[in-house]
């Protein structure tokens, strides 16, 4: 009896242009399923995209599973869907999942998918695959009819240790920039804030869901990685939680570097814990500062403000803590907009940033508002690098100019610091100017 079943998360891009090399994630999903499927007497294997060299069609001739679990994110949903295809074309049981498929399931009522799954429970994935139908959180096609059953909250703490073969197998390509190899770990499912512009709120039904913080550390001990990247929409949340990771880190003597993300007002709000997580390995913390300007931080509901944000920072420059300043480059942006960013950054000595081009996520109640709006339907260029919907106070060609002087800049700032001395300078820098001449995404 054929019980192959192959797991898939698919490329991020397949342009030379999509950060490979820079940050490269661990396919943790994944190995959650891989784990429990395996527990379950079945014959799990992965194929991860951003890594593997052999094409997808050709993994899938080779295996011949029965089955094809496919999960990935808004801007790979062409991808998912490529894929589906492809498996159903040898009669296999197709089924999709993850962060996007989440909140947007009906995109997915194709023929050529059978099963998708709207909640983080993998136990479903096992019940369909022995043929027993989930009593919720799925949408089931039957003769080209889908019936569909109630998303249900899931507990993070139902979840198996991931199997991790597959990333000790890559430890060449997981990382988080200069740290290399970088192991995931998620401590938690959904957010507890409600951002405007941010979904993440939204997952696991709304239900914010986090694991025993013993585990989580007995998980942290177990992983054979020096690099540990917290997966959390925000890790840094309970400060009781908190302070007991900081107690059982010290006490098993674990000594790794660590990446995770917390917000200004956290980390403005509670500087002690500030140096005793640079104590334990706190390497980068990731942080949503998102704007130059109050106005802006108000309309977003980020409920803090520049204060608090320059607050932070100087925290963490202070204790040693690389910050990495998350920025959105809004729609309404003048050039003076794009200015004032830069300004902000490099007054306040952030090193590190991502900056984001405004985009309305699909489940979102912003997607309504700038349906009017949006230049494309093309769900791969919801990758935070693209315009999607027009901006207000200039061409879509003088945005992507004002967008990619921007990042030029901030990135010859990175070089000029040397933060980036892993990358191929020239590879990049060609990249980007190609990039700001031809006003694209």
């Amino acid at each position: 009896m054929n019980k192959k079943v192959l797991l898939v998360h698919p490329e991020i891009s397949r342009t030379k242009y999509n950060f490979a090399g820079v940050i490269d994630n661990e396919p943790l999903e994944l190995e959650y399923i891989f784990a429990l499927l395996k527990k379950e007497g079945f014959d799990p294997f992965i194929w991860d995209g951003q890594v593997e060299k052999e094409p997808f069609i050709n993994k899938l001739h080779e295996i011949e599973p029965f089955a094809v679990y496919i999960c990935g994110r808004t801007r790979q949903e062409n991808f998912m869907k490529e894929y589906c295809l492809a498996a159903k074309d040898m009669n296999c049981i197709t089924i999709v999942g993850g962060l996007h498929v989440q909140l947007n399931y009906r995109r997915f009522f194709c023929s050529y998918i059978d099963y998708v799954v709207t909640s983080f429970d993998i136990f479903n994935i096992v019940n369909i695959l022995n043929d027993i139908e989930p009593e919720n959180s799925i949408c089931i096609q039957k003769n080209g009819k889908w019936t569909v059953k109630e998303a249900v909250p899931f507990d993070i703490n139902r979840l198996p240790l991931a199997d991790r073969s597959y990333y000790y197998e890559h430890t060449d390509r997981y990382r988080y920039l200069e740290l290399l190899p970088c192991a995931h770990i998620r401590t938690s499912y959904s957010c507890p804030y409600k951002c405007s512009f941010c979904c993440r709120s939204k997952m696991n039904c709304g239900k914010y869901s986090a694991r025993d913080i013993d585990n989580v550390v007995d998980e942290i001990a177990e992983i054979n990685c020096d690099n540990i990247y917290i997966i959390d929409d925000d890790f840094l949340f309970d400060r009781k939680r908190i302070e007991r990771f900081i107690n059982l880190i010290r006490l098993r003597g674990i000594k790794k570097k660590f990446v995770c993300y917390g917000r200004a007002d956290f980390i403005a709000a509670n500087a002690d814990l500030m140096q005793e997580l640079k104590d334990i390995g706190v390497y980068y913390i990731l942080t949503g500062l998102e704007a130059a300007d109050g106005k802006r931080l108000k309309n977003y509901n980020k409920k803090t403000g520049m204060k608090t944000n320059a607050e932070a920072v100087r925290i963490l420059n202070e204790v040693g803590i690389n910050i990495m300043g998350m920025f959105i480059v809004d729609l309404d942006f003048t050039a003076k907009d794009f200015r004032s960013i830069y300004k902000w950054i490099k007054r306040h000595k952030v090193r590190h940033t991502a900056i984001s081009i405004f985009t309305p996520e699909m489940s979102s109640e912003l997607y309504e508002q700038y349906r009017g709006r949006l230049i494309t339907d093309d769900p791969s260029h919801w990758d935070y690098l693209h315009v999607v919907a027009k901006p207000e106070k200039m061409s879509v060609r003088n945005y992507y100019m004002y967008y990619h002087i921007l990042v030029v800049k901030l990135f010859l700032k990175g070089k000029r610091e040397g933060i980036y001395d892993f990358l191929d300078y020239g590879y990049y820098i060609k990249s980007m100017l190609k990039n700001l001449f031809k006003f694209g995404g």
